[in-house]
């Protein structure tokens, strides 16, 4: 049986571990078994902030169209009800722009829906 040497392949598998380490700190870049671990856990923590980025961003909304509804005399559930009900189909990110950016237009659309 011929003899199977699997140097280069380990090299280039650990060459790119440390490839995608580069700038993580202390042995996390430069230890292969140390940068292999701290890489995993860095693509899990990225997963999982990729899908709670989608809530902080739904929470800031409705924080601004609270605080802009409150504003203009109301809370931020019976002006969200009464879009329903008058079937004005903008999302709350366009209703957090509109209440940053023009205010007077986002005083329109809530007296358009009381």
């Amino acid at each position: 049986m011929v003899r199977v040497k699997r140097g280069v392949m380990t090299r280039k598998r650990h060459k790119k571990i440390l490839k995608a380490t580069k700038g993580y700190r202390l042995l996390n870049s430069r230890q292969f078994s140390r940068a292999k671990t701290a890489w995993m856990k860095a693509g899990l923590n990225s997963y999982i902030g990729r899908k709670t980025k989608k809530r902080d961003f739904r929470r800031l909304w409705t924080i601004r169209i609270n605080t802009a509804a409150r504003q203009e005399g109301t809370t931020y559930s019976r002006f969200i009800n009464a879009m329903y009900k008058k079937s004005v189909l903008l999302n709350r990110k366009v209703l957090s722009n509109l209440a940053i950016t023009n205010p007077q237009v986002f005083s329109k659309v809530l007296a358009f829906v009381k």
